[in-house]
């Protein structure tokens, strides 16, 4: 047994003696106990089930990443079928080409499964693209027939790839579509269910989940990251405080629920423009710049500042093993065992190794 596994054993032991003594001092029958302590041990014990996507464009090191975890995965989410102008589904050349090893991979584990993620990105002949593009979701769930044409399209889809499951991840939809969107989605689930297949829906942190009806059946994820990104300042994808408030959201929600985190994270120069990285990218940044990244406590992140070429400074922030595993510990504490990842490719030895336990 690892040092690792020893503490964490040690932990676990530790909270039921205190629960014990909480409860015998209360002087309550310590079977009967449902003190928080208890609980979060019962958390801790529990497996954690997790999930992954792997991207058209990111596809080989998506796989080289998958590789390494199917131990750990129930199942890969292969993203992701867009739209053309005439709101079809599109599959990319990347996409044909790196879903067969996708599939390949999956195989050589009976435990992994393969689905489709469908996304309302829309992808133009002129090589221009418009990503989250609510118009799409509005056209496509307007009228029982549109929605019934749309839904057929993806049941042919599933057909001739193979898939096991589909997930939508239609963002910024809205107020107005939200009830077409929710007979969508009761419908899609009824006909994929016929077929012995399965839905996975995707939910944004701003979706007004308390206030909607959401169909019992699918699997619903809800996307705890981006607290910071291309549109805010320097900051983690997420933190505590956000992921515990999404969690207590998402009880509102019928069903299974799942809580997806992020790898990688954003570089961002002084004056406030951000790209992504991936995990392994903003280590050679910290190596190549001779910086040293520092814990950030509030979210078990990593940051650190960097000068380029052009004398211009950044700040880059990113999750790595000890992050994930910071979040997923806060997930299990909030009574939540299912968990995604966005997503694989150029992870650390270390990340793969997490997600494959």
């Amino acid at each position: 047994m690892t040092m690792k596994k020893r503490f964490k054993k040690q932990t676990i032991v530790l909270a039921v003696c205190l629960s014990a003594i909480g409860t015998l001092l209360g002087g309550c029958d310590i079977l009967g106990s449902t003190s928080d302590s208890w609980k979060s041990v019962e958390a801790a014990e529990q497996p954690m089930e997790k999930t992954a996507w792997v991207t058209d464009w990111q596809w080989m090191d998506g796989s080289a990443d998958l590789q390494g975890m199917t131990n750990g995965l129930t199942s890969v989410q292969m993203f992701a079928a867009y739209f053309d102008e005439a709101d079809q589904l599109l599959f990319t050349d990347m996409f044909k080409e790196g879903l067969p090893k996708v599939q390949e991979i999956s195989r050589k584990s009976s435990l992994v499964h393969v689905d489709l993620t469908i996304v309302n990105d829309q992808k133009r002949k002129n090589g221009t693209d418009s990503q989250k593009d609510p118009a799409i979701v509005t056209r496509l769930m307007a009228t029982p027939q549109s929605r019934t044409k749309h839904i057929d399209q993806i049941m042919e889809a599933v057909t001739t790839y193979q898939f096991h499951g589909v997930e939508i991840d239609y963002e910024r939809v809205a107020d107005k579509d939200w009830q077409n969107m929710l007979l969508f989605i009761q419908e899609l689930h009824k006909r994929l269910q016929a077929k012995e297949k399965t839905l996975r829906v995707v939910l944004e942190p701003r979706t007004p989940i308390e206030t909607l009806a959401l169909p019992k059946g699918p699997v619903y994820v809800m996307m705890a990251y981006n607290l910071y990104g291309t549109s805010t300042g320097p900051g983690p994808k997420a933190d505590r405080a956000f992921i515990k408030e999404l969690a207590t959201r998402m009880k509102a929600v019928p069903g299974e629920k799942v809580i997806a985190i992020a790898s990688g994270g954003f570089d961002w120069t002084a004056s406030g423009k951000a790209v992504q990285v991936t995990e392994q990218q903003a280590v050679y940044l910290a190596k190549v710049n001779m910086a040293q990244p520092q814990r950030d406590e509030a979210s078990g992140s990593l940051y650190f500042q960097y000068v380029d070429e052009q004398k211009q400074k950044h700040t880059v922030w990113y999750a790595d093993e000890t992050t994930l595993q910071t979040w997923s510990q806060v997930i299990a504490s909030e009574g939540y065992h299912k968990l995604a990842l966005w997503r694989l490719g150029d992870l650390s030895p270390a990340s793969v190794s997490f997600m494959n336990e």
